[in-house]
């Protein structure tokens, strides 16, 4: 199998998509974290050489949760098992279903793609385009009123017995499982009560809501899959909507650096479709 594989890197019959989004002074950080700091403290002409020093909350950009962002003995990133980082999996292009405030199932997945035990899942909501890189930037909309996980979706994930999974939005959640509909901003600028309005009229009032969202699914995909080693990536991007890997089995990698300790890092998420 590897001889094959080298065999269609050097005949160029595998091509590399990344499905990162850019990491820098103008990518949002999640509310009220700390942002994405930069500077030189040094500098070609007075040092000879140029070296910067940043400072940042992990949960910005393209990027890994551990268990141990959740869990107190959960393992951390540099626990992670490499076979969890990179191997066969999909791309499921599900835009077609979704739009402010979605809920997407294990159905919708299943009626586009075959997936695999143990598969690297990669969920492509559209929602990449209004992320500030994207090509209809729109930060509210990219983090107040994405798509998210229907409660189902936790135990098909364990049953699928995927660790790794991700999407092109700010969270796997849905908002309102999330400070964004529940908390964020209340008595102040009112984030919450207008992502709350806006989701009782989707969803058909507050009973429907609180149906939907009940108090114990707060972060959901966090607390529930945690503990079961299912760990998501959040903040995709960059190819993903490329036409040519949508609905199709391919081999994808995560990795993000040996990070002793980290309840999360930063990565490069990548997928290799071979001819």
């Amino acid at each position: 199998m590897v001889d094959r594989l080298l065999e269609l890197f050097e005949e160029k019959r595998v091509k590399m998509y990344d499905l990162s989004q850019p990491l820098g002074i103008h990518t949002p950080f999640w509310p009220y974290y700390p942002p994405f700091e930069v500077k030189y403290f040094k500098r070609k002409p007075e040092h000879g050489v140029n070296a910067q020093y940043i400072q940042s909350s992990l949960h910005i950009g393209t990027h890994l949760d551990a268990p141990r962002h959740f869990l107190t003995g959960g393992k951390t990133i540099d626990q992670l098992p490499l076979e969890w980082l990179c191997g066969p999996g999909v791309v499921v292009d599900l835009t077609d279903e979704m739009d402010d405030l979605a809920i997407y199932t294990p159905e919708m997945i299943e009626k586009r793609v075959d997936v695999h035990e143990g598969d690297i899942l990669i969920l492509h909501t559209g929602w990449e385009k209004y992320a500030w890189c994207g090509s209809q930037p729109d930060e509210e909309r990219y983090i107040h009123l994405h798509p998210g996980a229907d409660r189902r979706m936790v135990d098909w994930l364990i049953k699928k017995k995927i660790h790794v999974w991700g999407m092109d939005c700010v969270s796997t959640d849905h908002p309102m499982n999330l400070p964004i509909g529940r908390f964020l901003g209340k008595g102040t600028f009112g984030q919450c009560e207008r992502v709350r309005a806006l989701a009782e009229k989707k969803f058909g009032g507050k009973e429907a809501v609180d149906k939907l969202f009940p108090q114990e699914d707060y972060q959901l995909t966090h607390n529930k899959l945690f503990p079961h080693d299912c760990i998501h990536l959040e903040n995709l991007g960059g190819q993903i909507s490329a036409p040519e890997i949508q609905n199709k089995r391919l081999v994808i990698s995560c990795f993000p650096w040996l990070f002793e300790g980290g309840e999360s890092a930063w990565c490069r998420v990548v997928a290799f479709l071979s001819e």
